[in-house]
């Protein structure tokens, strides 16, 4: 997921005030905890996901350095330790302990965590209270909300991968409120494609309102014509594929694809598991059958180009897939429902669905700047610029963001092996 990078001088256009904003986004990530005990927050699954305390922690720290010490004359932070512990990238503010190594830590503890946190918000609250409408704090606050519903992602996924590593299957939520959400989805329809002609169009974020500096600046670019999948593949669709013997030809493969499958024995996407002749999913809801009518979901870039090719299609570039969400809407399944699955497209026949939610959608996009990209000075400006490099794009959210959250322009970026993100596949041809 990418992290914040700039601050944009646009106004805020939501209509509640800032600091209940900022009230609400902090309280969901609250909400996201509650299931947890102290022993699921402390754990680190692999290198790319953190523990949930360091989520906790670092959203914080994020107000306190870039909110608190510049808005707020008086105020020195309790515990400067906290700036190299919960520091992600930040090399201008100073060191970082090692990303690879953050389940190492045990202090801190979580209650210690929680304490920081609420004397932070309380601190938060009271400064924007006093200064909301001076357009500077107004478009830190907002970078570091939209930086938050990022880590509200994050701690989604990366306690699902936790979960996963453990032989019980724990569960994130009942199984109960899964199927209760889920129990409807069935008739699915038939691949179908929505055309478009080739145009000269406007591409990124037109600077209404808050966004990335990675979406920016917004030119023109020239996209031959196309055809989208109306909808995403489905897992009985990516069966096919594994039934095939996907996994097991390399004419299929990109060559360092071919290399993970070989070297990480993939055979299925990332959660699937096979029991005898039954194919389970594991899901925040534990171990389930699989809905063979959701979008297959948790594979990599190269699992979606190779079933791209199998299927006689390609991914869509990021450019086809902009043009073609620009009529569309912005609802869908998203982290606000609660379900944290992707649903199965029951729509009408007609038009184009799942564009937004379900899964994030890779696209055959290398990560690159736009024309004329700069990023920004200073310790908000390091990130995007440096991640731009062996990386894809992918558009539309997932099941995991936050409506509030996703654009149309809204650019994520992962690298080709990742798997454990809401990923799935938009077909193109």
């Amino acid at each position: 997921m990418l992290e914040p990078t700039s601050i944009e001088s646009k106004p805020i256009t939501q209509t509640e005030s800032l600091s209940t904003r900022f009230q609400r986004v902090r309280q969901f990530t609250e909400q996201l905890c509650q299931t947890l005990e102290p022993e699921d927050c402390v754990v680190q699954s692999m290198p790319d996901a953190s523990p949930i305390r360091w989520h906790l922690a670092h959203t914080t720290w994020f107000f306190e350095t870039f909110l608190l010490v510049p808005f707020e004359p008086q105020y020195s932070p309790k515990h400067s330790e906290y700036a190299v512990l919960f520091n992600s990238y930040y090399n201008t503010i100073g060191q970082q302990f090692p990303r690879s190594q953050r389940g190492l830590l045990s202090r801190p503890t979580v209650a210690e965590v929680w304490k920081y946190r609420q004397r932070i918000d309380a601190l938060v609250i009271s400064l924007l209270e006093r200064l909301s409408g001076d357009p500077e704090l107004d478009a830190v606050v907002e970078l570091g909300l939209q930086h938050e519903q990022q880590h509200q992602e994050l701690m989604l996924t990366d306690i699902k991968h936790l979960f996963s590593c453990n032989p019980l299957f724990p569960a994130f939520q009942s199984s109960a409120d899964h199927v209760a959400a889920t129990r409807d989805t069935r008739d699915t329809h038939d691949m179908k494609w929505y055309s478009q002609t080739e145009q000269l169009s406007w591409f990124g974020h037109d600077c209404k309102g808050f966004c990335f500096d990675n979406e920016l600046p917004r030119h023109q670019h020239f996209v031959p014509s196309f055809q989208l999948a109306h909808r995403l593949v489905t897992n009985r669709e990516f069966l096919c594929f594994i039934q095939d013997g996907g996994y097991q030809r390399p004419e299929l493969w990109l060559s360092m694809g071919w290399h993970n499958v070989q070297d990480q024995r993939w055979k299925h996407p990332l959660y699937w598991h096979r029991q005898a002749d039954d194919w389970l999913e594991f899901t925040l809801s534990g171990l389930l059958p699989i809905d063979w009518d959701q979008p297959v979901c948790h594979v990599s870039y190269f699992e979606a180009d190779a079933y791209a090719r199998w299927a006689g299609c390609r991914l869509p570039t990021e450019f086809e897939w902009e043009l073609a969400a620009k009529k569309q809407s912005t609802s869908g399944n998203f982290a606000e429902s609660m379900r944290f699955q992707p649903i199965a497209d029951t729509g009408p026949s007609n038009g184009i669905h799942q564009m937004f939610g379900d899964t994030w959608e890779w696209t055959s996009s290398a990560y690159a700047a736009y024309p004329g990209y700069q990023p920004a000075a200073g310790a908000l400006g390091e990130y995007n610029g440096k991640f731009m490099c062996n990386q894809f794009v992918l558009r539309g959210g997932s099941c995991a963001t936050s409506a509030s959250h996703i654009r149309k322009t809204y650019r994520n970026f992962f690298p080709p092996d990742a798997r454990w993100q809401f990923s799935g596949i938009r077909l193109a041809q």
